[in-house]
């Protein structure tokens, strides 16, 4: 019988909301025990609560982030509180929050307080601007992290007031990278027989996505500007399609049908496949290079209109 990858794994996760959730919904769906510690004084995860699709204390917001895991109601500030965590931690392998960076060692949930109980437990914090620093103790949300980071100076119309991610990418990508450090943390201590602390936090995630552009930046002095809608930035040509239908004024409609259809006009590699047709010189290099069983060949029929650029087309929707 073939088990889950991650099956005898057990990870206790004092997080809620989105972004840990969704870091540790990871491990619950590769097979980890995932335990989730909620605050019973305050009735649990917030994300029970989020509208629209919620009631008696659940919400699909929450089922989203949340399915296949087990669940405590633990008050980590009782008096007594202490003694049920240690209990858990001796007989897990990680530990794991998304409090704000300040909490963590308050709370007895860093390597220094849970390594006496279990040297290997590996404790992995995701917070707005990490465990140290002078905004250790703010919190921190997506959106205000996509403008700390600079993603909104880069989205959204040249004309028009900066723009958020349709979706929460950088909780998602700081739930991403935060699993990432936790597994290179279990395996060194199933190596080494010791844990450590692992301290992620939201804005270095996002800054680290801005990859190319922060290299531009730092080696070229390039500054970063909005595009329209459907213009190509120079790392790739590309853009963005809209659909057409019967009656439109485009000469490069292929299909009249009443359907929505796509429209390739503009992509460079459907002009470049045009042009190639009308080269007398790729006609007769396609002559000389076909095989002498002619009719196989020439059954072989070459990809048109969107199809051709279908395949050519370095990014399409």
């Amino acid at each position: 019988m073939t088990h889950a990858p991650l099956d005898g794994l057990r990870v206790l996760a004092v997080s809620q909301f989105g972004a840990g959730p969704f870091g540790t919904q990871v491990l619950a769906d590769l097979g980890a025990e995932v335990v989730k510690i909620e605050d019973p004084t305050v009735g649990g995860d917030v994300s029970r609560y989020v509208p629209p699709y919620q009631g008696a204390g659940d919400s699909l917001y929450f089922q989203a982030f949340n399915r296949g895991k087990k669940s405590l109601a633990l008050d980590l500030r009782h008096p007594e509180a202490a003694g049920v965590l240690h209990d858990l931690v001796r007989v897990s392998h990680a530990v794991y929050n998304n409090l704000r960076g300040d909490l963590p060692a308050k709370l007895g949930l860093t390597y220094e307080t849970l390594g006496r109980v279990n040297p290997a437990i590996v404790c992995c914090s995701l917070s707005g601007f990490g465990m140290t620093g002078p905004r250790a103790a703010e919190p921190a949300y997506d959106y205000l992290i996509q403008g700390y980071a600079g993603w909104m100076a880069l989205t959204g119309e040249p004309d028009g007031p900066p723009g958020k991610c349709g979706v929460s990418v950088v909780d998602f990508a700081g739930g991403y990278v935060s699993i990432v450090g936790l597994m290179a943390g279990l395996w060194d201590a199933q190596r080494t027989g010791r844990g450590r602390d692992l301290d992620v936090s939201l804005l270095d995630t996002a800054v680290s996505m801005l990859s190319y552009f922060a290299i531009w930046s730092l080696n070229r002095d390039w500054e970063p500007q909005r595009v329209k809608t459907g213009d190509t930035r120079p790392s790739c040509p590309r853009r963005i399609f809209g659909p057409v239908t019967a009656g439109s004024s485009s000469s490069a409609t292929r299909r009249s049908s009443g359907k929505r259809s796509w429209t390739p006009s503009s992509c460079p590699s459907s002009r470049a496949i045009r042009a190639s047709r009308r080269s007398p010189t790729a006609s007769r290099t396609r002559r000389r290079s076909s095989p002498s069983s002619g009719p196989a060949w020439r059954r072989a029929r070459r990809p048109t209109g969107s199809a051709a650029c279908a395949a050519a087309c370095p990014a399409r929707p």
